[in-house]
Order: structure tokens, then C-alpha cells, then sequence
């Protein structure tokens, strides 16, 4: 063992008891309910509290919001606890738990702006409550969460600040509420998924073993990314984002039928984009000015095949168009654009020359009906009463310290690759969107393919990807498939161990 496997240990936090009830975070909400899910009847326990962190000085500096699932009568020795988060940075939990596979859903409109109130929240035929135990957890200072008592900003907002704040909340929950023993899984949305890349080392580090890991819209490895805080440095200068997002770019044009040859079937498309992607398309990137012009005639014609765009625009734009300029460019006769974190969806733009959308229409038609049952479902249903209001979103961008272990651009697939050579039984489901550009899936693919671990540990990471967007459980039919697939994989991964 090394000596900071030996320091983190020793400063792991001790176990407390749920906080202390005040005027600004009352007494844990604790509620009994039942679900039908697979003809079967499962009586589970709601509690909506908050476990209060503190720092080395042993001074309480944030208090935590979560509400947890809990089935009754269920052997914690052999029932699992899931720990699930959005990401952000700067984003509660609102989405994930309202939206995904906790116990109860707001139906939204499908592609369409989602009506006013009074908005829909029903049980959720989807949630993974059968398999495992949910707890839904904010980040610091989102949600009902806040910084207290002795903690400041700089202690929460950053990289590795964060995910150490996350390590003291699982350790606390283990220990408050006897789960030392139980399986353990990680279910990390967009920002969470490095959150949680980190926080499984973490963890491990810390004695505290993890079986299982979701990672849902990924992106471990910001320099593949850009537009975001840093550019990357890669082959001319930011060039791999490019055919990262081809493929996207495909399948949402294919979607709104602005391809020249027609709609056609994403398992047809996407594979030949992306052999085209990562063969003759970054390859005539990398040449730059020395790409000849015959060359450049070929890979204009098939950017133009794959996404629609007319080829003067493309031989305009070197080649090279910025996933935002498409979002405003595929629709413009029409004054449209697509969405960023769902492209299916769409919306109108006010200045209908603009290159750059100023807003997402995929936040506009579903961030009300969201924020709207999460405060209903926390403050009425499940009984958390609070003068608090629930931040869903905060703006932490111009404070967040984005060094990994004094590292820029951050990237933490080498806190994955360090956690699965660790513990070889430690399985990986990536799951994605086809439709999502914060995030796209061919290079979270890439990333994952790029660990550097054996080919043994190749196997135990799983795969689901869905004809939806960032938030793939928008979309029904891709919940459905993602629960689907989700219970194969606890399935799979519990008779591992």
C-alpha cells in the first residue's frame, strides 16, 4: 500500500448521524410507498434529508441534499445502493432523479415544447428500484444543497475539490445507514461521469469498494472536447473534435431528413461515418495546406452526403465546422436550429443570421415542467419542508478550478484506467445518445477504447447507445431500451462477485 493510500485512509471521515434539523434544513422527510414494476409489488421507503461534510479541521462546511429509495425488508448484505448525480458543473440532481429510473417520472412532450402547468408525475414504469436502492444526491450548493459554517466556494468548486466532497458524502451515507456491506454502484450524468471516474479511485483508495459504474453522455477527456474551458491541442490545434462530432452530425440530419439520398437507418449510417470519420477525414485534416485538391473535392462530397450541408459551405468552412454552426446552419431557410443536448428537438431563432444558437431549445421545451414535480415531489409528496428554494442549476463556470491534480486540460480517463486495473472485477456500462452534442458518443467510445489496460479488462466494459439525446430517458423508447439494458448489466455484474 502506498503513503497516500495510508493518508487517505486516515482522513477518512468518521461516521455521523443524518444533520441536526434547523430553520434551513429541517429534520429528515421519511415516507412510505409502493410500485408495481414487472407485475411485482415492492414496498420502499423515501427519505429526503441532508448529511453534513466537514473539513480537515473536523468543521462542518457543506450540508449535502439527497433523497434516497430504499426497499423495505431487503438483506443490505446482498442489496445494492446505486449513488447517482448529474453533472454541470454547477447542476442539481433534479434531472436524473425526475426523469430517469427513480420511482416516480414527469411525462414530458416528446420532441415538443412541454405544455404549462399542471404537469404530469406518474409512476415510473422504468426504475431500476427492483434491482437496486437509489439515492440521488445535489453537488454542493445546487440543488438544496449549500456551503455552510466554515466552507467557501474554492473548498466545492473545482475538479478534484468536488470529488472529494462526493467520497465524504458515500462515506458518511455508508455509514450512517449500515450499507458498509452492500454492493455499490456509481451512476454519473454528463459532468458526473468524470465526477465519477475519480471518485471510484477515490473510494478504493479509501477501502471502500465500488462493483459498478454508469456512465451516462460521457466526456472523461476534455481534450478531445471543445468550447468548453480550454482548446485542445490535438493535431492542428482542436482538429479531433471534428470527426468526434461527424457522427452526430449524421445521425441528426438523418433525422430530420436533410440528407441528399433520404432518411437511413442509424445501424446502416453511423458505422460508415465513422470509418470515414477516423480514416479519410482525419487524415485530410491533419495535412492541412498540403491536402491536395482532388482529395479535398472527395472529402467536401461526402460531408455533404453525411450532413446535408451544402458544399460551398463546407469548402468555406476549410473543412471544418463547429458542431454550433451546424445546430444554426442545417434548418436556416426555415429560421430553425437544433438542439444541443438533444438535436432532435427544435426551436426559432431571432436573428436568423446568427452562426451560434443563444439558447438550446432542448432546455426550453423541458426545464420547466423538471423544476416544477422535482419541488412538488420534494416538498409535497415526499414531505421535505424547507424554506429553501431547489437550485436546480448554478453558475460555477467562472470559479471552477478545472486542474486535475494541477493538470490542464482536465482528463480523468486515467482515474478509470487506474480503478479497473485495481480491481479487475470492477465492470463499466457507457451509455449515450446518438442525438447529443455536449457530449458525443463516438468519442466517449474513443476514450474507452484508449484506457491502456488489458484486453482481459477491455471485457468488463458494456456498451448502450439510443436514439435520443444527452438526457437519454427524454425519450421513452430509449428508456425503455436503457433500463432494459441496465438490468442485464446489475444482473451481469452482481453474479460476478
Amino acid at each position: 500500500m502506498t503513503l497516500l493510500a495510508f493518508a487517505l485512509i486516515a482522513a477518512a471521515p468518521k461516521a455521523v448521524p443524518p444533520a441536526v434539523a434547523t430553520a434551513e434544513a429541517p429534520a429528515d422527510a421519511v415516507t412510505t410507498h409502493s410500485i408495481v414494476l414487472g407485475g411485482k409489488s415492492y414496498a420502499y421507503t423515501a427519505r429526503a434529508g441532508t448529511i453534513t461534510l466537514e473539513d480537515q479541521k473536523g468543521q462542518p462546511n457543506c450540508r449535502m441534499f439527497y433523497t434516497a429509495f430504499t426497499v423495505d425488508g431487503a438483506d443490505p448484505r446482498s442489496r445494492p445502493v446505486t449513488f447517482l448525480y448529474n453533472g454541470g458543473p454547477g447542476s442539481s440532481t433534479i434531472w436524473l432523479r425526475m426523469g430517469s429510473v427513480g420511482p416516480m417520472r414527469v411525462q414530458l412532450g416528446d420532441t415538443m415544447p412541454t405544455r404549462g402547468a399542471p404537469f404530469d408525475l406518474v409512476q415510473n414504469q422504468y426504475s431500476l428500484l427492483d434491482r437496486t436502492d437509489l439515492v440521488f444526491v445535489d453537488a454542493p450548493d445546487t440543488g438544496f444543497s449549500r456551503i455552510v459554517g466554515a466552507g467557501k466556494p474554492s473548498d466545492f468548486f473545482g475538479v478534484d475539490a468536488d470529488q472529494r466532497a462526493f467520497a465524504q458524502f458515500v462515506s458518511r451515507y455508508v455509514s450512517a445507514f449500515g450499507r458498509w456491506n452492500s454492493p455499490k454502484f456509481l451512476f454519473g450524468e454528463s459532468y458526473g461521469t468524470p465526477r465519477s471516474a475519480m471518485l471510484v479511485r477515490t473510494l478504493q483508495q479509501q477501502g471502500i469498494a465500488i462493483n459498478g459504474v454508469v456512465l451516462l453522455s460521457a466526456i472523461l477527456d476534455f481534450s478531445l472536447d471543445w468550447d468548453v474551458n480550454f482548446t485542445p491541442t490535438a493535431i492542428g490545434g482542436g482538429d479531433w473534435a471534428f470527426p468526434f462530432y461527424l457522427p452526430t452530425e449524421a445521425a441528426a440530419s438523418s433525422y430530420h431528413n436533410r440528407l441528399p439520398g433520404g432518411a437511413t437507418a442509424l445501424p446502416t449510417l453511423l458505422p460508415e461515418v465513422e470509418s470515414f470519420a477516423m480514416g479519410e477525414y482525419l487524415n485530410a485534416l491533419a495535412q492541412g495546406a498540403n491536402l491536395s485538391p482532388s482529395t479535398k473535392n472527395d472529402v467536401v462530397a461526402k460531408l455533404h452526403q453525411y450532413t446535408g450541408l451544402s458544399e460551398d459551405y463546407i469548402r468555406q468552412s476549410n473543412l471544418r465546422i463547429p458542431y454550433w454552426r451546424y445546430e444554426t446552419e442545417l434548418m436556416r431557410g426555415s429560421g430553425e436550429m437544433v438542439g444541443r443536448l438533444d438535436a432532435r428537438y427544435t426551436s426559432y431563432m431571432l436573428d436568423r443570421l446568427a452562426d451560434r444558437p443563444d439558447y438550446d431549445p432542448t432546455d426550453a421545451a423541458m426545464d420547466a415542467a423538471f423544476v416544477a414535480t422535482g419541488n412538488h415531489f420534494m416538498r409535497d409528496i415526499l414531505g421535505y419542508r424547507t424554506t429553501l428554494i431547489y437550485r436546480p442549476l448554478i453558475n460555477v463556470f467562472a470559479k471552477w478550478d478545472w486542474k486535475h491534480n494541477g493538470n490542464l486540460p482536465t482528463n480523468t480517463a486515467p482515474d478509470l484506467a487506474s480503478a479497473m486495473t485495481y480491481d479487475p472485477n470492477l465492470r463499466v456500462f457507457l451509455g449515450g445518445g446518438y442525438y447529443d452534442f455536449a457530449t458525443p458518443y463516438f468519442a466517449a467510445v474513443y476514450t474507452m477504447n484508449h484506457l491502456n489496460i488489458p484486453a482481459r479488462l477491455q471485457q468488463n466494459i458494456s456498451y448502450g447507445f439510443y436514439e435520443s439525446g444527452h438526457m437519454v430517458y427524454l425519450h421513452p423508447q430509449a428508456l425503455a431500451q436503457f433500463r432494459d439494458d441496465l438490468e442485464r448489466w446489475y444482473s451481469a455484474t452482481l453474479a460476478a462477485h
